[in-house]
C-alpha cells in the first residue's frame, strides 16, 4: 500500500495513536517525512532500472548486426606503422679517438761556459733559428789583450828556433878563433914570465909570494883557454837537435795558449746547436753571467714527433713504418709510425707510440701542441643493425622489438623479439638474438604497440 491509497480517516487514526505512543509532536513529523524520503528513492531505483533494460532491447540488433562483419572492426584497431628490412652483417667498424702531443726531440737550457758581461742577446723569443745562428755575445776586450802578448812571444820564440836551425854565423866562428889566440899569446908570455921569476926567487931577489902569483896566473890563463877553444868547437859544429827539440816545444806552447785564447773568444758567443725555436729569453745586455746559467732556453723544431699513448690491443695492428693521418686542430698531417715505447703507464695501462711528421708540416707545428689519432677497427661479429627508436627496455639487460608477421586470415600483427645490443653509434644499435634476414621491423613509434597488436605497414617508407 503507498502513501496515497491511505484514508484521510486512517491517517487521523494513526496520527493519534502516534500521539499517543509519542506525546512530542514534532518527533513524529520528522520520523512521517523520512519514510516519505525512503520511499522516494526507492521509486528512483526502480524507474532507472527500467531504463537500462529498454535501452539493452533497444541496442541488441544493433550488436547483433555488427558481429555479423569482424574484417571492418579489424581494419578499424590496425595501428599504421613504419618497418625495415633488416639484413644480416657479419662485422662492423668502431672509430676510437687517440689523443697525444707534439714532443720535441731536444729541449736545451743554453749558457755560456765562462762568465761575463753579456754584451747583447741577438734573439726574441718565439724566433724561428738554424743551427750555428748566434744567440748572444759576452764582453771579450780582456780576452783580444791576452791573444796579442801571446801572439808576440810566440814571435819571438820562432826567431830563436829559426836562429838555431842555421846555426852561428861565420863572424862569430871568426871572433872565437881570435879569442882563441889571444889567450894562447897570453899564456905564453905568462910561461916565460913565470921562469924568470923562478930564478930570481932561486936567486933570492924575490919572495915566494912573487913566484905564486905568477904561477897561478897561468894557470887562469890555460883554464880560458880551453873554453875559448870549446866555444869554438861548438860553433864549428852548429847547434845542438836537443836544443833546437827544446825551443820547438816552447813555440808549440804558445800556440796552444793562442788556441786556447781562440776557442774561449768563440765560446762567448753563444750559438744555437740545433734548428730550433727560443722559448725562453732569461738574461738580458748588462747582465753578468756565471758559467753554466741559462740565457736562452731552445726547443728543437727540426724534427718534431707526436707521442701518442694507446691500448696493447690497438698497438699490436700499427705497424712500424706504416702511415697515419694526425689532426691537429682542423689540419690533419700524415705520419709515420716510427717506433713504440716498451715502457707500460702504471696509470693509463697505455704504452706510446713515436709517431714522425712529414717534413713539409714541420713550419706550422710547434712542441706540445695536442694531437689526434683515429683509428677504425673491425671487429667480426653476426647480427643486425636496428634504429635505436625501434627498441624499448627488456628484463635482465635485454631489449625488445617488434617484428610484423602475417597472420591465416590476412591481417598483419606485430611479435615481440627479445635482442641484446651488441654496440650503439649515433641513431642505431647493433643487435644479435632470434631475427632473421627479411624480417620486418617496426622502425619507430613501438610506445604504441603490445604484442598481438594489429598493424598496417606504410607503405611509402
Amino acid at each position: 500500500m503507498t502513501a496515497e491509497q491511505i484514508s484521510p480517516q486512517e491517517n487521523n487514526h494513526q496520527g493519534a495513536s502516534e500521539y499517543r505512543d509519542n506525546p512530542n509532536p514534532d518527533r513524529g513529523h520528522k520520523e512521517k517525512r523520512s519514510q516519505k524520503r525512503n520511499w522516494s528513492k526507492y521509486l528512483c531505483v526502480l524507474l532507472g532500472l527500467g531504463a537500462i533494460g529498454s535501452v539493452f532491447f533497444v541496442a541488441r540488433p544493433m550488436l547483433t548486426s555488427s558481429s555479423d562483419n569482424p574484417p571492418v572492426e579489424s581494419q578499424e584497431r590496425a595501428l599504421p606503422v613504419e618497418t625495415i628490412e633488416v639484413q644480416s652483417v657479419n662485422s662492423y667498424q668502431v672509430s676510437r679517438t687517440y689523443t697525444g702531443e707534439i714532443a720535441a726531440i731536444r729541449s736545451s737550457n743554453i749558457g755560456f761556459s765562462r762568465s761575463g758581461e753579456i754584451e747583447a742577446v741577438l734573439v726574441e723569443e718565439g724566433d724561428r733559428i738554424r743551427a750555428g745562428q748566434p744567440l748572444a755575445r759576452l764582453d771579450i776586450r780582456n780576452l783580444q789583450t791576452q791573444r796579442q802578448q801571446l801572439v808576440a812571444e810566440k814571435a819571438r820564440a820562432e826567431a830563436q828556433l829559426a836562429e838555431l836551425k842555421r846555426g852561428a854565423r861565420q863572424e862569430d866562428i871568426d871572433a872565437a878563433k881570435a879569442e882563441v889566440r889571444d889567450i894562447e899569446q897570453q899564456l905564453k908570455l905568462q910561461e916565460k914570465q913565470r921562469e924568470r921569476r923562478e930564478f930570481l926567487y932561486n936567486e933570492g931577489a924575490i919572495s915566494r909570494e912573487e913566484l905564486d902569483e905568477f904561477t897561478f896566473g897561468e894557470g887562469v890563463l890555460q883554464a880560458r883557454l880551453d873554453r875559448a877553444k870549446s866555444n869554438l868547437t861548438e860553433l864549428k859544429n852548429g847547434t845542438r837537435p836537443e836544443q833546437i827539440a827544446a825551443q820547438e816545444a816552447t813555440v808549440q806552447q804558445l800556440i796552444a795558449s793562442i788556441a786556447d785564447i781562440d776557442v774561449t773568444i768563440d765560446k762567448s758567443t753563444l750559438k744555437a746547436p740545433f734548428d730550433g725555436i727560443v722559448a725562453v729569453r732569461e738574461l738580458d745586455e748588462g747582465t753578468v753571467a756565471n758559467a753554466g746559467q741559462s740565457v736562452i732556453r731552445l726547443i728543437e723544431n727540426a724534427a718534431p714527433e707526436a707521442r701518442i699513448g694507446m691500448p696493447n690491443q690497438i698497438i699490436e695492428k700499427l705497424a712500424i713504418g706504416s702511415t697515419q693521418n694526425l689532426k691537429l686542430g682542423s689540419q690533419t698531417y700524415q705520419a709515420t709510425v716510427d717506433s713504440i715505447l716498451p715502457e707500460v703507464n702504471s696509470n693509463t695501462r697505455t704504452q706510446t707510440v713515436v709517431f714522425k711528421l712529414d717534413p713539409s708540416a714541420i713550419p706550422r707545428i710547434n712542441p706540445g701542441q695536442t694531437v689526434r689519432l683515429q683509428l677504425v677497427n673491425e671487429i667480426d661479429t653476426d647480427g643486425f643493425w636496428l634504429p635505436t627508436d625501434a627498441l624499448t627496455q627488456g628484463i635482465r639487460g635485454l631489449w625488445n622489438c617488434y617484428v610484423v608477421i602475417q597472420s591465416d586470415d590476412g591481417t598483419q600483427q606485430v611479435q615481440q623479439q627479445a635482442v641484446e645490443i651488441i654496440h650503439q653509434q649515433g641513431d642505431r644499435a647493433l643487435v644479435r638474438g632470434t631475427l632473421q634476414s627479411g624480417d620486418e621491423i617496426v622502425a619507430n613509434g613501438t610506445h604504441r604497440l603490445v604484442p598481438g597488436q594489429l598493424v598496417s605497414v606504410n607503405s611509402e617508407h
